[in-house]
């Protein structure tokens, strides 16, 4: 159930990086805390599995950081692909 918590902050923290992040209308809204709470949920498992606890406050700290950091490259890689995607269509049509 601990899981939760770290999701939700994870979410949170992806909305934190949709809005501070350039390029809003370049991509969805959902991308940042889709992949934020993705990696989170994956971070969260498997340090569990490799037998930290859920009192560790580095398992909190990892996870849910790890998932924020992953989103903003994610989001940063999406904008900059997404520009030059349009700069390349924009000099094909020569406007």
């Amino acid at each position: 159930m601990y899981i939760l918590l770290a999701l939700i902050a994870a979410c949170v923290l992806g909305i934190v990086v949709h809005f501070t992040v350039a390029g809003r209308e370049l991509r969805g809204a959902a991308l940042a805390p889709a992949v934020a709470v993705a990696v989170t949920a994956v971070a969260y498992t498997g340090l569990q599995w490799a037998g930290w606890a859920e009192s560790n406050v580095w398992l909190w700290v990892t996870s849910i950081l790890g998932g924020a950091l992953v989103s903003i490259v994610a989001t940063l890689a999406v904008v900059t692909a997404r520009r030059r995607s349009d700069a390349a269509r924009t000099a094909a049509l020569g406007i």
